[in-house]
């Protein structure tokens, strides 16, 4: 029988965390850039946008950025500048948010799901491998740095077989991931980036795709907006043409100056906001070290790199005895706000029959998902909160172990 443990008598509603899950801090200076972009009279994509796509590059060593409105509509664009054939199989990780793999869906080919290992959430060379033999060759791959954790881009393209070319980079939480003394966003065929609410550089919505490709990159500019060879912005100027031209299928998918000019201005935040990041990291890691049940994430040796610390997603292994929605659910009676990262794509009902997955199923995906809970990390939580969510975790944690509770 399981045990149900003890939670203290609180409602536990919205209105009783005192821990949430997640924190959108748009700063000051962002929101004073966004008042001046609303009284500018030009709100949509022009100078801010083309500054922020700069800036933002350049801050991750790649050659080009190119701003969009979220990182799922450009892991499509991403993949439809490849010029691949309908139908091409593309690889992409079973540990991931569903909006990556509709992205390969809209893009008008098949997703494989790959497996991963249950210590890291990633897919490992072998089971790219798997996915291979079970599906055949191939077209293209997409690798997520899971939680800001980083992911062997190259040794993942050597097995599937793919160039770094016709690899799209998800790198939704890594903003702040490092491959040695690299920062994620140059060195493959495409990289996107999240600045959706959550996210380390939050802006609410919006994304980013760099490459150091320039043909790519002015593919890209115009697919972004409908494949129109001249935006609003262009040829509103003085002098400009009302004329423009349209040489392959876009969307409108443009990233606007309000989201740019809070961007900029978020930017020059993030170096402090990702040590406060790794802190927090620190400071979970030792409580939580001797903690019975509980494994911390996984993280890159120092010497090949450095975690962003978008999510800290923990596994919860309690023998059996109490399983991981009991854990949520007696801390969010504490008034602690926790989730999931994530279902894993195969068990949505859409892609039993959007995707292919292998007839033996994504088993260490499955173990992984029973275990996992993402505690709060940002940069505004305080070390007083850190404390009381440790000190939550750890009591839950000896009462299930020690079989206290009721029936």
């Amino acid at each position: 029988m399981t045990t149900r443990i003890n939670a203290v008598s609180r409602a536990g509603s919205v209105d009783d965390i005192v821990v949430p899950f997640a924190d959108c801090h748009i700063t000051t200076e962002a929101q004073d850039a966004a008042l001046r972009v609303l009284q500018s009279g030009w709100v949509t994509t022009g100078r801010e946008v083309a500054a922020f796509e700069s800036e933002f590059a350049e801050a991750v060593g790649a050659a080009f950025g190119i701003g969009v409105s979220s990182c799922t509509q450009g892991i499509e664009l991403a993949l439809r500048s490849l010029g691949l054939p309908a139908d091409s199989l593309v690889l992409s990780s079973t540990m991931t948010f569903c909006g990556a793999v509709q992205a390969i869906v809209h893009a008008g080919h098949r997703p494989v799901l790959v497996d991963v290992d249950p210590a890291t959430g990633m897919p490992t060379p072998g089971t790219v491998r798997d996915a291979v033999r079970a599906f055949g060759p191939p077209a293209a791959l997409t690798v997520v740095h899971w939680a800001g954790d980083l992911a062997d881009v190259p040794a993942l393209a050597e097995a599937a077989g793919v160039p770094l070319d016709r690899v799209v980079v998800d790198a939704a939480h890594a903003i702040g991931t490092y491959a040695g003394t690299t920062p994620v966003g140059s060195g493959c065929g495409a990289t996107c980036f999240s600045f959706y609410a959550t996210k380390n550089l939050p802006l609410g919505e919006g994304g980013m795709i760099t490459t150091d490709d320039p043909a790519r990159a002015e593919w890209l500019r115009k697919a972004r907006l409908h494949g129109m060879t001249a935006d609003a912005w262009r040829r509103y100027l003085p002098g400009g043409s009302w004329r423009y031209n349209v040489a392959d299928a876009g969307l409108k998918a443009n990233m606007t100056d309000l989201q740019a000019a809070m961007g900029r201005a978020q930017l020059g935040r993030l170096p402090t906001w990702q040590r406060r990041r790794a802190e927090i990291a620190a400071r979970y890691d030792e409580h939580l070290a001797n903690v019975p049940g509980i494994w911390r994430p996984h993280r890159p040796d120092p010497m090949d790199g450095t975690h962003a610390w978008h999510l800290y997603p923990i596994r919860i292994q309690l023998n059996g005895r109490v399983d991981r929605d009991e854990i949520i659910a007696g801390l969010s009676e504490r008034g602690i706000g926790t989730s999931v990262h994530f279902i894993p794509v195969h068990r949505l009902a859409y892609f039993g029959q959007a995707a292919l997955i292998p007839a033996h199923g994504l088993a260490g995906a499955d173990a992984m998902f029973e275990q996992l809970l993402s505690l709060p990390i940002y940069p505004r939580l305080t070390d007083q909160q850190i404390d009381a969510v440790c000190a939550a975790l750890t009591d839950l944690a000896h009462q299930a172990l020690s079989g206290r509770g009721t029936e």
